[in-house]
């Protein structure tokens, strides 16, 4: 053999190609139309805009501005409630004295403020300590007595309904809050709560707003925060999350108390749009509450949802209650329309779940 022969290199082949690693049903990707439909949200989305497609082309008067202006305004006094409610049953919870809660809150932030003669910041400040408090109770009572939610909060509800009416007719002689539209600080707390502003010429309500921004902060609490992990896995199951270290009992009763700083913040927002307060209303709210909750694909079992799918829920309602309107048709029907979209949205969820979690 030469010198070249020798120095020269031996050939090498590459290593041959081994056998791709194959998934199993557990690690495969679902396909995106699957992991889409597993998002809460999805189906009330589709038919907030199917609804909404809908009053376009029967209600005429719904392509106006102004009439889209009042939609939304009716739609976020309906979604400032509904957002903590969902946080509330994503939790395993729901709380059936949420709307006369309401009339409490702003009964009390008028009676204190116009018979005591204080500055109304002053009735404000109390009345959502006693907002709180009421949610605080709620939420004592269940995780004290392990009662049913339902048990609970119906009688406060009960209580709430009697305080009320009697208080107020002990207080000013009237089923109704004597007007506080000239007392001090009424304009400041009223543009906080029940002011408009104008966009390209519609005159459109701080409430919407808000409602936007406590959507947003409650979908960043839900998917970005410890706290949320917490809400999601009392409401999966509190036992097992009690034996990872959930504070259960803290997570229950803020999520109560929660639902008593949204009543107070609506209390407000209807003191200050209309300056006196009817001490009967608020009864059947909680119902809608909770409907607005459930269409947005929030579980009565818990431990599923998101803060945004009941936005869209709230966006139906008021779609729904004042296309009825603008299309000339009986309001009559209105609880009609929500009946049939409450037992749509809960089967649509049922199909939802039920077609995510296929393989």
């Amino acid at each position: 053999m030469s010198m070249a022969q020798q120095a020269e290199p031996a050939a090498t082949t590459p290593p041959a190609p081994g056998p791709e690693k194959q998934r199993d049903g557990r690690t495969a990707r679902r396909p995106l139309a699957l992991r889409l439909l597993a998002r809460p949200e999805v189906g009330v989305f589709l038919g907030a805009v199917a609804v909404l497609v809908f009053f376009l082309f029967t209600a005429p008067p719904v392509r106006d501005g102004s009439s889209m202006a009042n939609i939304l305004y009716q739609s976020s006094t309906i979604g400032i409630m509904a957002l903590p409610v969902a946080l509330l049953m994503i939790g395993g919870e729901f709380d059936l004295s949420a709307g006369v809660a309401v009339v409490t809150s702003a009964l009390t932030a008028s009676m204190l403020s116009y018979q005591l003669t204080l500055n109304v910041w002053m009735g404000v400040i109390v009345a959502l300590v006693v907002s709180l408090a009421v949610g605080f109770f709620n939420g004592w009572m269940l995780v004290r007595t392990g009662l049913p939610s339902f048990l609970v909060t119906l009688g406060t509800f009960l209580i709430l309904q009697g305080v009320n009416l009697a208080v107020t007719k002990l207080v000013t002689g009237n089923v109704a809050t004597d007007s506080i539209a000239d007392m001090d600080g009424f304009d400041q707390a009223k543009a906080v709560f029940a002011s408009s502003f104008e966009v390209g010429g519609v005159q459109v309500k701080i409430t919407v707003i808000w409602w936007l921004v406590f959507a947003a902060l409650a979908t960043w609490v839900l998917l970005r925060t410890k706290y949320g992990n917490w809400i999601f896995a009392v409401g999966g199951n509190k036992d097992s999350a009690r034996a990872v270290g959930v504070p259960v009992t803290f997570t229950k009763i803020s999520l109560f108390m929660l639902v008593g700083f949204g009543a107070w913040f609506v209390g407000m927002h209807n003191l200050f749009s209309f300056n006196t307060v009817q001490s009967g209303e608020g009864v059947g709210q909680e119902l809608i509450y909770i409907a607005a909750a459930v269409i947005g694909g929030c579980l009565l079992t818990g431990g599923y949802g998101s803060a945004i799918g009941p936005v869209f829920g709230a966006f139906m309602f008021g779609m729904v209650q004042q296309g009825i309107v603008y299309a000339g048709w009986n309001p009559d029907w209105f609880k009609a329309f929500l009946g049939v979209m409450l037992l749509g949205a809960v089967l649509i969820n049922l199909w939802v779940q039920r077609t995510a979690t296929r393989r």
